[in-house]
This record gives C-alpha cells, structure tokens and sequence, in this order.
C-alpha cells in the first residue's frame, strides 16, 4: 500500500493528532530570534537563519491547518531546485539537517513578492483569469488582448508583482509603477530583477516540461545577501509557490473547456471555493479526506520533478527535530 493512500500506516499516524508539524514548542526559541511565518518558522542567530518547514496550509492568505508531509515536500522540492537553478539564479540555502529544516544566510528581503504568469488562470480575487474575467484588460501594467480563454497559454510570461502584505492581511497585485512611486523598488533594479526571473522561470517550465507537467505560474520572493548579493530565498516552484498542471491531458482539457488536472495546491483552493469560502470570514475545516488528497498531490509533484520516490520520515516531527538540531529531548 502507497504512503498516499488513506488506509496506509504512514497516513493514518500523519492525519492523526501530532502526526504533523504545526505549532514548535517554546524552548526551540534557544535556536534563536524567532519569527512566525504562514507555514515557516524562522530562527536567526549568528548572520544564519534556521527555516523549519511545518505543515501548515494556507489559502487565500489564511491558515487552514495541515497537510501529511507537507513539510518535508516542500523541503525537499526547494532543495531540489535550488540546487539545479543555483547557475541562473544564486540561494541563500547553506545545508539541510532536517527533513523539515533548511540552514540559510540570513538575508534583507526585498518587500515584493515577483509573481510570474505563462497562462491565463487562477481562482482568487487578485489572479490574473478572475481580472480578464472581469473586463480589465490591463494587468499589472500588462496589456493583455481581447479574446483569451480561462487557462489559455499568455502570449508571452509575465511579471506580475504583488505586495508582502502582514499575516493576517491579503497581498494584492501591483504593477511596477506602483512599486516605483512608492519607493518600495527603483526602475533600475526591478527591470534587473525582472529579466533574471523571467529567465528562472523559463528555466524551471523547461524542466517541468520534461517530466511531463507545465510550470503555470510561481512566485519568487529575493533578497539581499550581507555581501550586496541578490538572491532567491524562502522557497522555489513548490506546489505552495507554484502552480503545475499534467501536461498530456492540457489540450484535452482545452477542447472540453474543463480545469486542466492540477497538482498543487489548486486543488485545495477549488474546494474551499465549493464551500464558499474565499478568505473572508471563518474557513471550513479540512476534512482528512481532503487532506490526505492534497498530500498525494504534493507528493507526486515532489517524485516527478525529483525522479525519486517519495519516502517520507514517519518518526514524530517534534521529537526529530529535537535530536537533528541538537536540544535536549522532552
């Protein structure tokens, strides 16, 4: 039996109380400062920053609980491409110690998330599809032409950039004016930083596209090395970041005006959306069902892109933790 299947052992300790990462205890802060993402919890100490993956969810900008292996997925997966894309575009990853932990320079992040867009999709308020769908035919700065279809391949990729918005608020999609006037970016750095990003990305759908997926859509988050370096940090072409879509079964799909099949985290919004919920006011609670689905998911994205079968630890990620990063047990 598959560790994705519902029944499996490995799924059932996962979807059962402690079987997933969520909140660390407080005697982790002796790693040092801490700060409380959405999924991550970073600790600096030392021009070093300690990133510990959890299994926590979100959507639409809101946590939802978690995801069987979650974590570890999207460890591996950021390793994996940080590793094959350090030639076009530099990291800030120095080792990882843990399935669900990555050591890292701590770096300034840039406060602009660099959203790249090869197709016309999405489901949120702030997606690209819901814009068109709406009438604009400008898109952050982008001028987009009359007669697109939902999921229809753009003319050519797109930066479309979004605000870092605080937890707890919604980032919304800008252009590279806005930035600009705000002081946020200079013209300079962000046409810099825009071609490298563009090139990433081309790089990435190339390699997705010879494991059988198309790349869609990613979100870039830089930032800026003690030595004035510009880096990519947090995450790359994840199924948290990125979106990824069967490539066999797109024209298919097309013809029949249906959702391509996705494998990400698509998934989970299309049903929060089924209940009505898109961020605003109190999200439905996950079911295991649902659940255990996302994370064959993720854990298929992770084997094709990594051509390795996913073999998840199963030991009580608190308690590992512990011992691979060196404090005492409890």
């Amino acid at each position: 039996m598959a560790v994705t299947d519902t029944e499996s052992p490995e799924m059932r300790r996962a979807l059962a109380p402690g079987g997933t990462l969520d909140a660390l205890p407080d005697d982790f802060d002796v790693l040092g400062a801490r700060y409380s993402g959405k999924v991550r919890e970073n600790f600096t100490r030392g021009g070093e920053r300690l990133i510990l993956v959890t299994d926590r969810v979100s959507a639409f900008d809101v946590v939802l609980g978690t995801i069987p292996f979650k974590g570890q997925v999207l460890n591996g997966l950021a390793r994996f491409w940080f590793d094959a894309t350090a030639a076009i575009f530099p990291n800030h990853m120095l080792g990882v110690p843990d399935p669900q932990a990555m050591r890292a320079v701590e770096c300034t992040p840039i406060p602009v998330e660099f959203v790249v867009r090869g197709y016309l999709t999405g489901v949120s308020d702030t997606s690209i599809a819901r814009a068109y769908e709406r009438g604009e035919r400008t898109f952050c700065g982008h001028a987009l032409p009359d007669g697109l279809r939902r999921h229809e391949k753009l003319p050519h990729n797109l930066l479309t950039p979004s605000t870092k918005a605080p937890k707890g608020e919604h980032d919304i999609s800008v252009s590279r004016d806005w930035l600009v006037e705000r002081g946020l970016i200079d013209r300079e750095r962000y046409d810099a930083l825009e071609r490298r990003c563009l090139a990433l990305f081309e790089a990435g759908q190339k390699i997705a596209a010879e494991r059988g997926l198309i790349l869609v859509d990613t979100k870039y988050e830089l930032g800026v090395r003690p030595d004035g370096e510009i880096v990519l940090i947090d995450e790359i072409h994840t199924p948290d970041s990125s979106r990824y879509w069967y490539a066999d079964s797109y024209a298919q799909a097309m013809a029949r005006g249906e959702d391509p099949r996705s494998l990400d985290k698509e998934y989970l919004r299309r049903w929060l959306v089924s209940q009505g919920f898109r961020g605003e006011g109190r999200p439905p609670v996950l079911p295991d069902e649902v659940r255990a689905e996302a994370a064959r998911r993720y854990i298929e994205v992770h084997e094709l892109i990594t051509g390795r079968r996913f073999e998840p630890d199963t030991e009580p990620p608190v308690a590992r933790l512990r011992r691979n990063l060196g404090l005492p047990p409890r």
